[in-house]
């Protein structure tokens, strides 16, 4: 049992109050498996009955059910993260590394995720791109190969344009957000947005390979292999990973309907 598993098809039902509540348990997950429900309460300001109503509503029978899943799935991200580490520490001859994490980011990737994405591409819907920081810089060519294919696409590169931005996608629309940081607080905020609304867009994520937020409340999640570097604080980790995943994105949509949109032929050599 995961916990954003059991509570993603309850998100859009949330009130104001109760998407409130959701973030609160979502930032404090650690601090509150262990609480009982009348100190979780009296933190967030509400009755213990409130707070029962909000846990049942996201989908648990009762309070002791949401601590237990909670504990799991935290123990489980210990686990993964463990796991994971190989991809992440430094490594002595980083050329190999460098050229396996591009590797198995596309080998991972399920052939039926790819027929998903390029069936709503074939639709032609309006799609944004959500980016900063070191993936800002890899979404730029992302924005420059799916303009050239005759996408509509739209890409905020600043906070106060992406403050702007978020507010104008429509249900219709198809949503890009690539971060390698599973839990970007900004973007969590904009998700959340968008998950309350009655009629919402589809939500497509690209991030670090662990159980994260991000990748629970999106639609498909794909997840790329870096190793971590950091020059002077900041953080510098490949992104072409990222670059790889949309270019194969792409490459299959020619595939699939390049004979409708672009004369494609595929040339057997």
């Amino acid at each position: 049992m995961n916990f954003f598993e059991i509570v993603n098809p309850h998100l859009s039902s949330l009130t104001n109050n109760e998407q409130a509540l959701f973030d609160y348990v979502v930032k404090n997950m650690n601090q509150i498996k262990n609480q009982s429900i009348r100190e979780v309460a009296g933190e967030t300001f509400v009755s213990t009955a409130t707070f029962l109503r909000f846990v049942k509503k996201i989908g648990f029978a009762g309070f002791s059910e949401f601590t237990t899943v909670l504990k799991y799935t935290l123990l489980n991200d210990d686990q993964d993260t463990e796991s994971d580490m190989p991809f992440t520490v430094s490594q002595t001859d980083y050329r190999e590394e460098y050229l396996k994490n591009i590797t198995e980011s596309v080998r991972v990737v399920p052939t039926s995720k790819l027929h998903e994405i390029t069936k709503l591409l074939s639709a032609h819907p309006k799609i944004y791109f959500f980016a900063k920081g070191v993936s800002k810089h890899a979404t730029d060519y992302i924005y420059y190969l799916f303009i050239m294919a005759g996408f509509q696409v739209e890409f905020p590169r600043e906070h106060s344009y992406r403050s702007v931005v978020r507010g104008q996608v429509q249900p219709d629309d198809l949503v890009f957000i690539m971060t390698y940081d599973g839990m970007d607080s900004e973007f969590l905020e904009m998700m959340n947005q968008m998950l309350r609304q009655t009629t919402r867009p589809f939500l497509i994520s690209i991030t670090e390979p662990d159980n994260n937020t991000i990748q629970n409340l999106s639609d498909i999640n794909l997840y790329i292999f870096s190793d971590a570097v950091r020059v002077n604080g900041t953080d510098i980790s490949s992104r072409i990973s990222t670059i790889a995943l949309m270019e194969l994105i792409l490459y299959q949509y020619i595939e699939d309907y390049g004979g409708r949109d672009f004369n494609f032929v595929k040339r057997n050599e």
